[in-house]
């Protein structure tokens, strides 16, 4: 397994060792102890999650606020898509970071977000399964987001705006000036 450093503080992609033949392909999706040797991060994962988007289907940014912080190891089933990370930890020396990249069932990069990021994805195939580790559990009253288009990032989402399929809920989360810094 390879792995690159993005940047944002403690977070990276990872690209799995994949075997090929004329049968298919085998790789290992996860391994704690790859993992953690690889990331200096002793992370243990809870929780797993999976969806499935149509194009164009925006989820994000997302995140969980102080105890209920979640790190997230994501990765795509089927289909691709664009997956952003933003640092919002204000303590963080790379508070406001983006980062993008594409993950695809043809490539098998994962990405791993560390708690206090806000995190999002959209689906730029006809449709995706995204899948997803958390190191917590969820929880509805721990739950808070950043305004997918907010200025602060200049976030490019690949897809016109009149292309994005966006739930009302992520339609109203506030802008990163209006987070109240302390709740992260």
């Amino acid at each position: 397994m390879k792995l690159k450093h993005t940047e944002i503080d403690g977070c990276f992609v990872l690209e799995p060792t994949v075997f090929e033949d004329e049968r298919g392909y085998f790789f290992e999706s996860y391994n704690q102890e790859k993992f953690e040797d690889l990331t200096g991060s002793r992370t243990t994962f809870v929780q797993d999650n999976q969806s499935f988007s149509s194009k164009g289907v925006l989820r994000g940014l997302h995140f969980q606020y102080g105890e209920h912080a979640q790190a997230k190891l994501v990765r795509v089933v089927t289909g691709e898509v664009l997956d952003v990370a933003v640092d919002i930890r204000p303590d963080s020396p790379t508070f406001g970071k983006v980062v993008r990249t594409r993950l695809s069932a043809e490539n098998h990069k994962q990405m791993f977000i560390p708690r206090g990021c806000a995190h999002g994805f959209v689906t730029l195939s006809e449709t995706a399964t995204f899948f997803y580790k958390c190191d917590n559990f969820y929880n509805k009253a721990s739950e808070g987001g950043v305004l997918y288009n907010d200025s602060e990032f200049d976030i490019d989402w690949i897809l016109e705006d009149s292309q994005l399929i966006i739930s009302k809920k992520d339609k109203l989360l506030p802008t990163f000036d209006k987070l109240v810094v302390g709740q992260l």
